[in-house]
């Protein structure tokens, strides 16, 4: 073949794929109810047709590195053998069976593991559907847990200030009421007690001041507090903030001293992600329950659990109703358990520790470059998790088009640019993704 007729080819090729793309696109646009989207927003959407290590092949041709893992779940990449053949070989034997009265090695495999890797003593294992559910059934526990102790008066929650805890209306419930993504439902939620988002830093020491407001908020309300959940180390969604693991260490002490259950949402950062497998374990505590999700399949499907001490699951077994009050219809499923097993697995026959302490090196020299940005108000990282906060909201439309044209998939929000790249990612391609970050918000494409 020449080299014109194998350029022609190319070329029909190419308008192939784009005619296809905006067909689909068209499509989506008329049927399509994005989240946190407007089904008028011009904020472009784009098309993917494929996904493999950490790329994402769309629709029209282009290639992107993803910087985000798919909301921060897909931790091994995309495309991954041993993932792909424990979906496969649990699907020959089947696919989904209900949870209640039934049971199946891949749910109970699941759960032994997830006792065996969480810290402390947490025992029992309730699997979820997703994160706000895991979240749900956490605060669910907590009062019950206290209705079988003889206190149903403890029905309320402590959380903290620009925290995130999911999307539901419990979950909802304990998110910062004001600068959160849910005001417009303040007066339909129950009404919990919020405290100052911790002031100090990662990496540095709490001090008396930094415990005043949680220490006053459950000296006057004990009584009426079922828990504290926090998210531990890292406030996600709520703002990418990273604080003290002496707040954290101190926060579980107060919460025995007050008789007040301690829930970790460790959605986001379990399995590896901050540096330790959880982020409990920066301060060497274990909570009275703990959420897992996200990563926990490697972000092959959506599974979620809420674990927590025996002594708090035999409390609500021996106590009337006898039995705890929630039963989600995919509870269980085979297909995610099998996936989430293998993922894991994966996860602890690697090298994770060093792979991360890699990633967090190359976001730091990367992202250093972006602080003398007048735009930019602060840059920060901890371990796979690199955040560029700027002085205003960043224009969505302009960005996201911005980065794509620049070769890379970075999903900001508010005024954080962030990346929580696959583990597996190469140095080159952390760069590609830093350098694209630094060259859009230089050349002002964000505002």
């Amino acid at each position: 073949m020449s080299l014109a007729c194998g350029n022609g080819f190319q070329t029909l090729y190419n308008k192939a794929m784009k005619q296809t793309s905006t067909a689909l696109l068209d499509d989506d646009k008329k049927h399509v109810w994005h989240p946190y989207s407007s089904t008028h927003s011009d904020t472009p959407v784009f098309a993917v047709k494929s996904a493999d290590g950490v790329h994402l092949r769309l629709e029209d041709g282009n290639r992107l590195i993803d910087g985000m893992s798919s909301w921060w779940c897909a931790i091994h990449g995309y495309n991954v053998a041993r993932l792909n053949q424990a979906i496969k070989n649990q699907l020959d034997a089947m696919a989904h069976v209900m949870f209640g009265g039934l049971t199946h090695a891949p749910a109970v495999d699941l759960c032994k593991k997830l006792v065996e890797i969480t810290p402390g003593k947490l025992e029992t294992v309730f699997l979820a559907d997703t994160g706000s559910v895991a979240v749900e059934i956490a605060l669910k526990m907590a009062v019950q847990y206290w209705h079988a102790r003889q206190q149903p008066g403890k029905q309320q929650f402590i959380s903290l200030r620009k925290g995130y805890h999911g999307d539901t209306l419990g979950a909802m419930s304990v998110c910062d009421p004001v600068t959160g993504m849910h005001t417009l439902f303040n007066d339909l939620l129950a009404k919990n007690y919020f405290i100052s988002s911790p002031e100090c830093a990662f990496g540095e020491a709490c001090q008396t001041e930094h415990l005043d407001e949680l220490r006053h908020t459950l000296e006057q309300q004990h009584d009426t507090v079922a828990a504290l959940i926090l998210e531990p180390i890292v406030q996600g969604a709520g703002g990418m903030k990273f604080y003290s693991a002496d707040y954290l260490k101190q926060a579980r002490d107060l919460c025995r001293e007050y008789d007040v259950l301690l829930i970790a949402d460790e959605i986001a950062t379990g399995f590896g992600r901050s540096g330790k497998l959880f982020a409990c374990e920066h301060a060497n505590i274990s909570p009275d329950i703990m959420c897992v999700g996200k990563s926990l399949t490697g972000g092959y499907m959506t599974l979620a659990a809420t674990l927590c001490r025996k002594e708090i699951s035999d409390t609500i077994s021996n106590h009337p109703p006898n039995v705890f009050m929630h039963g989600p219809t995919f509870m269980g499923n085979p297909l995610a358990c099998a996936v989430a097993i293998e993922s894991i697995r994966l996860l602890q026959s690697s090298p994770w520790q060093q792979t991360i302490s890699n990633i967090e090196r190359w976001l730091e020299k990367g992202l250093e470059p972006c602080r003398a940005l007048e735009s930019v108000e602060d840059v920060r990282v901890l371990g796979a998790i690199g955040v560029v906060e700027l002085k205003q909201a960043v224009n969505m439309a302009v960005i996201q088009q911005a980065f794509v044209d620049e070769g890379v998939w970075i999903r900001p929000f508010g005024k954080l640019v962030y990346l929580m790249p696959p583990y597996i990612i190469s140095e080159e391609e952390l760069n590609a993704l830093t350098r694209a970050i630094y060259t859009v918000l230089n050349n002002g494409k964000h505002l």
